[in-house]
């Protein structure tokens, strides 16, 4: 992961090792959730197993590390926003689970291996992406309780983030405009709804963990809503342009489903600035942490130039 900053007026970042950053980060959440999972041979062990298969499945963990870095930014540690972090990631991987399946995106591979649905059938896939969501609201509540954040506070955030209003709300809109010429105000509101909703949620629970002011809420509000929208238009320009490979999924899938993507609406080149123009936004709103906000600048930075 490259963290050389090339943009104009940008912090240098490459003093900050972002890579060691995220392995280390990675490895910590991969063992919170081994801990907070079930057993693979818990009954009933084929639930398990498929919980386990799409959520040990080699992602990135970006919303987690999201979440571990804004705590980060805001004076807090990893210990106290792993629950968090953990939870974002079974809502995320459920999303995956259940975008795949036929009724969805009928996808048959996701992160290079065969999709949920493939190895355990539909019926699984589905209730495997029911227990991951209703796990991380579990997971959630073993967190602390804050001065300024109840347990009350960090659910609502989490429900609301995942709810019909929000992630679920873009799925519906972007099933919905399939084959249909959609323009850019209805592009992104699937986009803040689908992806932004849960990237800003994620740094936004890191902040709640830290028991961060409400200016810093505000700020990492603003960073996590432009970074989740510079990721999904990233996300559409690399459907077009990286192969299956790179991308651990099919390849091309939106062109093929008629779906509208910031590239079939304004083209490549005009996506790539609008991902600029919008990381820009994101860093902007981190100005506030004077410096103490670098991995979360090194991850925008990073998210903005990833080739999968």
């Amino acid at each position: 992961m490259s963290t050389t900053a090339t943009r104009t007026g940008a912090r240098h970042l490459s003093s900050f090792d972002l890579k060691s950053w995220v392995d280390r980060s990675c490895q910590e959440v991969n063992r919170a959730l081994d801990k907070f999972l079930p057993k693979a041979t818990s009954k009933p062990a084929t639930m398990h197993k498929a919980m386990r298969y799409s959520l040990f499945a080699g992602g990135k963990r970006m919303r987690p590390a999201l979440t571990l870095a804004a705590a980060e930014a805001c004076g807090g540690i990893h210990d106290a926003a792993m629950p968090l972090a953990c939870a974002v990631e079974c809502i995320h991987t459920y999303s995956l689970i259940h975008d795949d399946l036929p009724a969805m995106d009928n996808d048959d591979f996701r992160r290079g291996n065969p999709t949920n649905h493939k190895v355990f059938g539909e019926g699984i896939a589905i209730l495997a992406g029911d227990a991951l969501l209703t796990q991380a609201f579990e997971i959630a509540a073993q967190c602390e309780a804050w001065p300024r954040y109840s347990h009350q506070d960090i659910i609502l955030e989490i429900a609301k983030a995942s709810g019909s209003l929000q992630l679920i709300a873009g799925q519906i809109a972007d099933l919905e405009g399939e084959g249909k010429k959609l323009g850019i105000p209805q592009l992104k509101y699937i986009h803040e709804r689908k992806t932004s909703a849960l990237l800003c949620c994620s740094v936004r629970l890191g902040g709640m963990s830290a028991n961060c002011t409400a200016k810093q809420l505000r700020a990492l509000t603003d960073f996590g809503y432009n970074v989740g929208l510079a990721f999904q238009v990233i996300d559409d320009i690399l459907d077009v342009t990286a192969t299956t490979e790179q991308l651990g999924k099919t390849a091309g899938k939106d062109l093929t489903a008629q779906k509208a993507t910031y590239p079939a609406i304004v083209g490549l080149e005009k996506s790539r600035k609008i991902a600029q123009q919008l990381t820009e936004k994101a860093f902007a709103a981190l100005k506030t942490f004077r410096g103490k906000a670098k991995a979360l600048e090194a991850l925008a930075e990073y998210l903005l130039k990833r080739q999968n």
